[in-house]
């Protein structure tokens, strides 16, 4: 959630922000003391909420709300004022909601609960490295495999980007030439990798139909797609460390190799 302040009296803008930090502490907020300040943050940046005084010195804090409304008309404006009077101007430019000073933690809280315009949260993803070691994290910690060729299968899954792979194709990757030998042990594999991605709720990024498996890689965030859309340098040396555990893996580190010559 994106938060802007806009209080012009240094004292009241601190003890907002101070509130917010306690209610919200995942916010990311902006604190501003006027008009023109306001304007230059919301023309930068998409804004969710914004905490509006409606006295701004020279500037009218009304409009202000129908500026920022304007450049986001799905902003959620939150007034805070010590004086009733504005409120039914306010209601004209339908604000989010009407507090007075001295603000309370619950009533930002009740606010933010019930929010003209619910914020969307951006799904989480899983962060994926595939340069070095194979690794897969949430939210910052790696993720606990019990059974390596578990982790393998997902690695193996996430080079194809997408594209699925039969049973046999996965198998005869993961074990060589002995893969049809395994077959019989891919389903508790699968079981496994499952188990292990449901442990952060992830477990929609295993995609099963019929025999074939694939990943949403919407829900993956990987340093490798990274580099194929060019957002990595593609000279650097340590881009063809790849997934160095893997020996099926060489044939990626030979196309990298091949794209530097």
């Amino acid at each position: 959630m994106r938060c802007l302040i806009v209080e012009d009296e240094p004292l009241a803008r601190e003890d907002m922000t101070e509130v917010l930090g306690r209610v919200q502490p995942d916010a990311e907020w902006t604190a501003v003391g006027n008009y023109e300040e306001a304007v230059r943050i919301a023309q930068e940046q998409k804004l969710d909420v914004v905490f509006l005084d409606i006295e701004l010195g020279e500037k009218d804090g009304i409009a202000l709300a129908k500026e920022l409304k304007r450049l986001h008309p799905q902003i959620n404006v939150i007034v805070t004022t010590a004086y009733k009077q504005y409120a039914w101007e306010a209601l004209q430019v339908y604000v989010s909601d009407y507090l007075l000073k001295p603000v309370q933690d619950e009533d930002v809280k009740n606010a933010l609960l019930h929010l003209r315009n619910p914020v969307q949260r951006e799904p989480k993803k899983l962060q994926v490295v595939c340069f070095g070691n194979f690794d897969v994290l949430y939210d910052g910690k790696p993720l606990r495999f019990k059974r390596a060729k578990a982790k393998e299968l997902l690695a193996y899954l996430i080079c194809l980007r997408g594209a699925s792979a039969s049973v046999g194709q996965i198998c005869a990757v993961l074990w060589e030439n002995d893969g049809g030998k395994f077959q019989h042990y891919f389903r508790a594999i699968v079981s496994e990798l499952r188990r292990t991605l449901e442990t952060c709720g992830m477990e929609t990024v295993l995609i099963h139909y019929k025999n074939v498996y694939a990943i949403d890689i919407s829900r993956v965030e990987c340093d490798y797609y990274a580099y194929l859309d060019g957002k990595i340098d593609k000279k650097e040396g340590s881009v063809v460390r790849f997934m160095e555990q893997y020996s099926w893996a060489e044939e990626y580190i030979y196309h990298f190799y091949r794209q530097n010559i």
